[in-house]
């Protein structure tokens, strides 16, 4: 699974390569997929075959890793619908497969989960789960727990209703499918459902916390990833923003959007809910990964969960109960003072918040957040979680909209740039014990790729200038680099391969909303371009050309 493991620590516990010897690292060899956009997907590596999803037509390669260059054993075209490409929002993007008991799951734009024979490719089963009409897409990797593919939608910013699904593994059926918003029935609320925090309790809140029908085209997409504690049989996942981004057109929390659900994986009935960003203000989505790790508590072991939030605070929570014991900014913060641990109500900043007529400035962190969906990952041997994140602020107005189905839904015009220091992009090492971060490297651009750490204490993520770094786990320090040929937004991975040696990969080619500048051919001098994102990235067309190439390193 793209996150190695079900607790998301992306975490390799081989130590082959390591603080001394990671210099000397150099190609074994490349792949070039032949399709210019972002690719953000991890390789998934299963004895000697290696799986690669591209973006879309998101074909699926199998290469062959016993023999030199690593050739092409199977080829996989899926044929989604052209038309899906109109209605991403941030490019025709997918995150990556899953593999379980000789199949690969993966997902297409235009919404169907497939599964494949993972020796031979063909085609096992192939379910539809949503209509590229209402705007609705898939750019997510699954999960497999339990027997089951889990899976969610994308399509927030077209008044896309977000949900969650499993799948039987063997047949494609859904087993379940817990909505984001709207009645207690469609959310899967019911007698198990024990939210810790007050705010979160009474009947059909994903209908009474919205205006009168608002929450059938709400959002609260479910695009992100997914953990899983095989101990108490939960998966844990969040939901993205809710639509349209004007807030004044949604009064109330909009629930059960911009937050996160414990849910039983057999029954999908839900266990309790957290709301990062009630009435969320600025596309604070919550779908980032939740890193479960035990940690003691006050001299007595706990079962947690990191969260990296977008909204610019780490979130140490009790993942049996939900309750949050600690939040703290991960960079600068002006449009939330805090967050209320007795509550566990963000508190927002009344100066930031967007109003009709007027534009707000200095909201920090922007739209993007101070992380969006690419991973951290955490070391058991250093304690530490290694967060790749912006440093973004943005100026927003907001005004009304409409809803028409398959078209834009937000209600905003936004302009993003660097935040304090003038560095768009930060890679931080948190300590979430102690709260505070150990070392931190300023990048020029945003940081959108995922992390890796290994037992070798060394640290990989790459820039979108094109550069993949090993860093020291302990202290940050530079220990390798090399400049692929793109920008990179992927996930890097580590494998023993059928020689015995220790490889690293990562898929390089520029895109996502972040690099849509380039994978989308777009204007540099229009500041609203790529939803706002444009305005911070002029300057990407002279830094990065587009590309989609696999690399494979491994010590001489």
């Amino acid at each position: 699974m793209p996150a190695h493991s079900y607790s998301s620590s992306r975490f390799s516990g081989l130590d082959q390569i390591n603080r001394d010897n990671v210099p000397k690292l150099q190609v074994a060899f490349t792949f070039s997929t032949g399709i210019v956009k972002g690719h953000e997907a991890a390789p998934l590596v299963v004895g000697g075959t290696m799986y690669i999803v591209t973006p879309y037509p998101n074909h699926v390669y199998a290469l062959d890793l016993t023999r030199p260059g690593a050739p092409v054993k199977w080829k996989f075209d899926p044929k989604p619908a052209a038309a899906a490409q109109g209605v991403a929002c941030c490019d025709v993007v997918n995150r990556g497969a899953a593999y379980a008991n000789g199949r690969i799951f993966f997902n297409t734009l235009d919404n169907n989960t497939i599964a494949l024979d993972a020796a031979t490719g063909k085609e096992v089963w192939r379910t539809k789960l949503d209509d590229i009409n209402r705007g609705a897409t898939m750019t997510m990797a699954p999960l497999v727990a339990d027997g089951k593919v889990l899976v969610g939608n994308s399509g927030g910013e077209m008044g896309v209703r977000g949900w969650l699904t499993a799948l039987d593994a063997r047949s494609g059926r859904i087993v379940w499918r817990a909505w984001s918003t709207g009645p207690d029935k469609d959310v899967l609320i019911g007698p198990e459902f024990k939210p810790f925090y007050a705010s979160d309790r009474g009947k059909d809140l994903g209908v009474t916390t919205w205006p009168p029908e608002a929450w059938k085209i709400g959002g609260g997409t479910t695009w992100g990833w997914i953990s899983y504690d095989p101990d108490l049989k939960l998966v844990y996942y969040g939901t993205g923003n809710p639509g349209p981004w004007n807030p004044e057109q949604r009064p109330g929390d909009n629930k059960w959007t911009t937050g996160i659900f414990a849910r039983d994986v057999r029954t999908g009935q839900a266990r309790w809910y957290y709301q990062f960003s009630p009435h969320d203000l600025y596309d604070h989505d919550g779908i980032n990964e939740q890193i479960l790790v035990n940690f003691p508590v006050n001299g007595k072991m706990r079962k947690l969960l990191v969260r990296a939030e977008r909204n610019g605070f780490i979130y140490v929570m009790d993942r049996v109960t939900g309750q949050v014991l600690s939040a703290d900014p991960y960079g600068t913060v002006t449009a939330a003072k805090g967050v209320d641990l007795k509550t566990g109500r963000l508190i927002p900043n009344p100066e930031k918040e967007p109003k009709q007529g007027k534009v707000v400035r200095g909201v920090c962190p922007a739209a993007p957040g101070m992380k969006d969906w690419n991973p951290s990952a955490f070391s058991p041997r250093t304690g530490l979680m290694y967060i790749p994140h912006n440093n973004l602020c943005m100026d927003m107005g907001v005004m009304e909209v409409g809803y028409l189905a398959g078209t834009p839904y937000i209600g905003a015009e936004v302009k993003m740039y660097a935040g304090p220091g003038g560095n768009r992009g930060v890679f931080t090492a948190w300590d979430p014990g102690r709260r505070r971060a150990v070392w931190e490297i300023k990048e020029d651009l945003p940081l959108w790729s995922g992390a890796l750490v290994t037992a070798g204490d060394i640290v990989f993520y790459g820039t979108m200038e094109g550069w993949f770094k090993a860093v020291d786990a302990r202290d940050g320090k530079l220990l390798w680099q090399f400049k692929t040929g793109s920008g990179i937004i992927g996930q890097p991975i580590s494998y023993r391969g059928p020689d015995g040696k220790q490889h690293i990969a990562i898929l390089s080619g520029v895109g996502g909303w972040s690099g849509a500048i380039v994978s989308g051919g777009l204007d540099p001098k229009d500041p609203t371009i790529a939803l706002g994102f444009g305005a911070a990235m002029q300057d990407l067309p002279n830094k990065s050309t587009g590309g989609g190439m696999l690399y494979d390193f491994v010590l001489p």
